[in-house]
């Protein structure tokens, strides 16, 4: 759209749910307003060196149709609604795709991605890798507090215990 303001932020996700959370494994704010397909040249190989392991799918959105990815990931690159070369494994993984939407949705609403404070596109670079910071960490803090009410009813039943 020609009067959308603001910057385009690639946000990536692992497709199977861990036990704390959904963690956001790569954020990168991509300033212009580039198409979704041409995002992919650059982050790619962006998050293979951050990850640190060669990457076996991408399941995107629709607007990747028509992607650019780099050659070693030309067929790697599934898109939503496409029906041809889409092996019965990938359709099934499509269904999860569905649970990335609201990771997107809480680190945009919950965790400043709304409105950015930070100049420039350094501050739209830092802006992005923060909210999905803060959107793990919550998840951690989520995980901690569960972990410690865990601890505290097995000393309790232990202290009772050795009361009786």
């Amino acid at each position: 759209m020609p009067y959308e303001f603001g910057v385009k932020v690639s946000l990536v996700t692992t497709m199977k749910h861990a036990k704390g959370g959904q963690f956001a494994l790569h954020a990168m704010a991509l300033p212009g307003n580039p198409y979704d397909g041409h995002t992919l040249k650059q982050v790619i190989p962006d998050m293979q060196a951050l990850i640190g392991n060669d990457i076996s799918r991408i399941l995107a959105d629709a607007g990747y149709r028509g992607h650019h990815a780099p050659d070693t990931h030309k067929f790697r690159v599934f898109t939503q609604g496409q029906k041809r070369g889409v092996p019965d494994t990938v359709k099934k993984m499509m269904k999860r795709r569905a649970a990335i939407e609201p990771v997107i949705g809480h680190v945009k609403n919950e965790h400043r991605m709304g409105r950015n404070y930070l100049a420039h596109s350094t501050g739209d670079a830092i802006n992005a890798i923060l909210a999905a910071a803060g959107y793990n960490f919550r998840l951690l803090l989520n995980w901690l507090k569960d972990f410690l009410r865990l601890c505290w009813l097995v000393l309790f039943a232990l202290r009772k215990t050795a009361q009786a």
